[in-house]
């Protein structure tokens, strides 16, 4: 199955499976779009890997309100095809600091997340991680 990346502005589906998303494109009221593209991609029912780029988003109480109680929703279905969210962070000491906050969420949601100092890692990382698709258990 194709994707249509027409229909996404909020995630960057240009590279699929592997999925990028920018901390610059998370403006308030984001959350409608998200939602759509996220919806579409439980929809496509294909493994695929996030990659979010630029730090992480400054975002408003409405739209983390919003995309907890999606994730909460669909924390199943989306674990069966988001294979990881991997964040991009240069500091070691601000990677540290988010780990923690990523392994709290990995709990909440059901996703992996990983977190890594170069664009290169987290494309290296992503291809790792869709390949143990194929190669049967692994966690």
């Amino acid at each position: 199955m194709t994707i249509d990346a027409s229909t996404f502005t909020f995630h960057d589906v240009s590279l699929w499976p592997i999925v990028r998303q920018n901390a610059q494109s998370v403006q308030p009221g984001y959350t409608e779009q998200w939602e759509r593209e996220m919806d579409s991609f439980l929809a496509i029912s294909m493994p695929f890997v996030v990659i979010m780029e630029g730090g992480q988003p400054a975002e408003d109480h409405e739209d983390r309100k919003a995309r907890g109680i999606w994730l909460k929703r669909n924390k199943t279905a989306l674990a069966t095809v988001c294979k990881a969210v991997i964040g991009i962070e240069a500091s070691a000491i601000k990677r540290a600091a988010v780990q923690v906050q990523m392994s709290l969420a990995t709990k909440a949601f059901g996703t992996r997340m990983e977190i890594v100092a170069t664009q290169k890692e987290a494309f290296e990382l992503a291809e790792q991680i869709l390949a143990e698709k194929g190669r049967g258990s692994d966690s």
